[in-house]
């Protein structure tokens, strides 16, 4: 199985959708295609291409990053936080290891982060309830009241 997916939360979760995907490459548009198809009937007033933008990034970083002894997956999730849409990537790479690049303009790597701070609201580094690392972004107003 390449991946999971999860659209039927908890009646009193505010999660909204979850994946888990091998870490191959081909696992970054899967994660854009789902994302779009299960994120779209919340209808979020944020661009659903930018949220899709940077889960391929994070995506990207978890399967580039990640590392462990045995088997591993990437999980995605993705909340509603009151108005605010937030979206976790999770790995088993060290938290540490997380870091905002400044690329020079020849470089071909290092620009995720970089993208995902310029256009999430704000975003967060830390140990995965899972075990390893989650990096999340959040989207305010992406349901206004």
């Amino acid at each position: 199985m390449a991946f999971m997916i999860d659209r039927y939360p908890c009646e009193d979760s505010p999660r909204l959708g979850a994946m888990i995907l091998h870490p191959t490459p081909e696992s970054v548009p899967r994660a854009r295609r789902w994302f779009r198809k299960f994120i779209v009937p919340y209808s979020p007033a944020c661009s659903i291409d930018d949220c899709a933008l940077l889960i391929s990034e994070l995506v990207t970083n978890a399967i580039r990053y990640g590392q462990a002894d045995e088997t591993w997956v990437v999980r995605v999730e993705w909340f509603r936080d009151g108005g605010s849409l937030r979206v976790e990537v999770h790995n088993p790479g060290a938290p540490a290891a997380v870091r905002l690049c400044k690329p020079d303009a020849d470089d071909a790597h290092g620009r995720g982060l970089l993208l995902v701070d310029s256009i999430a609201d704000s975003w967060h580094c830390g140990p995965s309830r899972f075990g390893g690392t989650v990096v999340s972004f959040v989207v305010a107003d992406a349901w206004p009241s």
